[in-house]
């Protein structure tokens, strides 16, 4: 089990592939830490499916419809981008053209994507569970995709 130093800032998200253990960073994105946490404890991502997964990239979720236009019915994030580095493991917001679109929809790097540092908000870090990110299946869109079953703040577990 991962050593979670910060259960209140740690999620626990138990995927189709297996558990996956996220320390948020609410020194870097505080404003979506809190985003997130209060949608995981709502519930908002449970069944919700990875719907965009490439290859030393990313695997994004959090699109209650699964196409890639969805999101929570809570107001967008103002951006928070950070000095925080794209690389293998961490969680960033996706979101449209516009900076402060980020609303539910969430990316983990597969691979360092250093081309995306101070343009996406990065939130949190995989500690455990990245070999169950890898066994997503990929596609854009996925056909069969693989799922948050339920996303817990470790503090609520």
């Amino acid at each position: 089990m991962a050593d979670i130093k910060d259960p209140e800032n740690t999620l626990i998200m138990e995927t189709s592939q297996g558990e996956v253990i996220i320390e948020c960073l609410p020194d870097r994105a505080p404003n979506h830490v809190k985003h997130i946490k209060e949608l995981a404890r709502e519930g908002f991502y449970d069944g919700v499916v990875f719907h965009r997964v490439i290859d030393d990239f990313m695997a994004q979720g959090g699109d209650p419809t699964g196409t890639g236009t969805g999101g929570s019915s809570k107001p967008n994030l103002k951006a928070e981008f950070n000095d925080e580095p794209h690389v293998r493991g961490i969680c960033s917001m996706a979101r449209s053209a516009h900076p402060d679109s980020a609303n539910s929809q969430f990316f983990i790097c597969f691979d360092d994507v250093g081309f995306l540092d101070r343009q996406y908000t990065a939130w949190g870090r995989v500690i455990e569970g990245m070999d169950n990110i890898d066994k997503f299946a990929r596609g854009e869109p996925v056909p069969n995709p693989d799922k948050i079953v339920t996303m817990k703040v470790a503090a609520d577990a």
